[in-house]
């Protein structure tokens, strides 16, 4: 299945309405309108409950493929320790930011055999199961956040939730995709950070001054500003907001998959190490490939003087114009 998460509504912004009618603002807004995503009222939209959603989504995923295998094993009847004998819940997901800079995720979530995607899932894992356990897991997930000036925080996923099978025509507009396609789909959001999204900046903040001489949204400039003021908490530093204030408080990857999904990063460093080793082996067939050659090595050479030792060197030498005089 593809699924979109989206994050929950933080005050109501500048839009275009799916249906054709104009936006609560009554303007028909461009596809390319800077003030789309934007609030209706900064004076009313929670940036604070905007930002500490963004530090925390990475949580409220890890919690949601928890929940999910529990109600996958609900639905089969069985036991979460028993689902693994049977099936395994598999998933590559990334992180995309909104125009208004909250961070929604788009992901494959698929069922494989106990072995992962070597083997076939079992007949009761069917495209409705997982569909269904899906959206039962996205209404259940709940991660607490902390309570600041009295107000605590919840945080949850909004509630547009978006789920397609990926092997059927209405994935896309009547047009059938295969796993293939939809991971080139996905992947085009890897390129898109904050500053994409919002104007923002794409390096940490040294100190909040610089806010002032940046060119960026009075949005942006306010979330990132709301990051920066909560970092100074002490109740807070673990999130580490002034960090990735520049992120408007999210420090999660933009791109993690489940352990079974596909290949690991280290299998794929090494088959790049080895193509480059029969390349380079093609290119000089002459080279025997049982020989290992050293392309650099480090010799030690010395080391210098230390101070004391160069102010000593510097008081045994003569003066200049003295060097004929006999030594005293």
């Amino acid at each position: 299945m593809f699924a979109t998460f989206t994050a929950p509504s933080f005050g109501p912004v500048h839009n275009r309405p799916s249906s054709g009618r104009p936006c609560r603002c009554g303007t028909h807004h461009d596809q390319d309108d800077d003030t789309l995503g934007t609030p209706l009222n900064p004076d009313t939209y929670d940036y604070e409950a905007a930002v500490l959603w963004n530090a925390h989504a990475g949580a409220l995923w890890r919690r949601f493929s928890t929940y999910l295998r529990r109600e996958v094993a609900k639905r089969a009847g069985l036991s979460q320790r028993r689902l693994r004998d049977h099936a395994r819940v598999s998933f590559a997901k990334v992180a995309e930011y909104q125009k208004r800079g909250a961070v929604h995720f788009h992901a494959v979530i698929r069922l494989d055999g106990p072995a992962g995607g070597d083997t076939p899932p079992p007949p009761w894992a069917t495209a409705e199961l997982l569909t269904d356990a899906i959206r039962a897991a996205t209404d259940k997930v709940r991660v607490d956040g902390p309570a600041i000036d009295g107000h605590a925080h919840t945080f949850t996923f909004g509630r547009q939730l978006d789920v397609r099978t990926i092997r059927s025509a209405d994935f896309n507009d009547g047009q059938e995709l295969t796993e293939r396609a939809v991971a080139a789909y996905i992947a085009k959001y890897a390129t898109k950070g904050a500053e994409t999204a919002t104007g923002a900046l794409d390096r940490p903040l040294k100190f909040a001054a610089e806010l002032a001489q940046l060119d960026i949204s009075d949005h942006a400039r306010r979330l990132i500003r709301t990051a920066w003021d909560l970092g100074a908490r002490k109740s807070l530093e673990h999130l580490r907001l002034r960090a990735w204030a520049h992120m408007l408080g999210f420090r999660g990857h933009f791109s993690t998959k489940s352990r079974r999904y596909s290949t690991t990063l280290g299998a794929l460093r090494d088959a790049r190490a080895e193509w480059r080793r029969a390349q380079a082996a093609a290119a000089q067939p002459e080279r025997g490939t049982d020989t290992t050659y050293v392309l650099a090595h480090w010799v030690f050479a010395g080391t210098g003087l230390s101070s004391a030792e160069a102010w000593l060197a510097a008081s045994l030498e003569p003066a200049p114009g003295t060097e004929g005089e006999p030594t005293k």
